[in-house]
């Protein structure tokens, strides 16, 4: 992950941080306990404004946090290899909770309810 690509994922999870913390906001905890009904919403095909290519990029970046292979870098090189799986959590953590918030709302008004457009 580039160095722009960080930055821009570690603001955009501060700006989710901070709108958090504002009144009527889902917090930090709402978001994350939203993340397992999420996933099984969009896998059980209830949450449909959720992509397959979103959900797995999830999935991936989460195996390469994980991965014990990540480890070589590491090793030979500390600070790069530490640096690109922080970008990548940053990433997922900023994604996963702006989703979620997307979810609550989808969650709070009924699964009839699409993004943008009236069903009846």
């Amino acid at each position: 992950m580039r160095k722009s690509n960080r930055v821009a994922a570690g603001a955009a999870a501060w700006k989710v941080v901070q709108d958090s913390s504002k009144p009527g906001r889902p917090g930090i905890w709402e978001r994350a306990a939203a993340v397992p009904r999420l996933l099984g919403a969009r896998l059980r095909g209830r949450y449909t404004q959720l992509s397959a290519s979103k959900v797995a990029l999830f999935a991936l970046a989460a195996v390469y946090i994980l991965s014990p292979i990540d480890l070589v870098p590491e090793f030979f090189a500390p600070i790069l290899g530490l640096a690109d799986d922080v970008g990548v959590a940053v990433w997922l953590a900023a994604s996963l909770l702006t989703e979620t918030e997307r979810f609550m709302e989808w969650e709070a008004r009924g699964p009839e309810y699409v993004q943008g457009n009236v069903v009846s």
